[in-house]
């Protein structure tokens, strides 16, 4: 079992920067994929960064070069760094956790099992 709890969520100004952490506590050592979500009001949860067991990356376009995904293996944590922040970034963000090391489709929400409650993030 894994339960995962984020921080770090606020309002900001445009441009600004945060980080989200993602705490996983868990007596498991597996690696497990891992990636942040974000969910605005009205629409689907989007996935937007994705981290396997081995430290590859992947983002979606809209954030790509402005979000960074990292993990610290050792303190069980994921992060989010974001900057130029932008007001469509608005959103409830969720870190999740995948049942496997490596998944086919890191960015689709049906391929997670363990989530967080989510940290709300607004930009204005």
């Amino acid at each position: 079992h894994v339960q995962l709890v984020e921080s770090g969520g606020g309002s900001v100004a445009a441009g600004e920067s945060l980080t989200l952490s993602c705490a996983a506590y868990t007596s498991s050592s597996a690696r497990h994929h891992m990636a942040w979500f974000r969910q605005a009001p009205g629409e689907e949860r989007e996935g937007i960064a994705a981290i396997d067991s081995t430290g590859y990356t992947q983002y979606v376009d809209s954030v790509k070069d402005r979000f960074t995904i990292s993990r610290d293996n050792a303190k069980k944590t994921l992060y989010l760094k974001m900057t130029s922040l932008k007001p469509e970034d608005t959103a409830m963000y969720y870190c999740a956790a995948a049942n496997h090391p490596y998944i086919l489709t890191p960015m689709d929400p049906s391929a997670y099992y363990y989530w967080g409650q989510g940290t709300q993030v607004t930009v204005s």
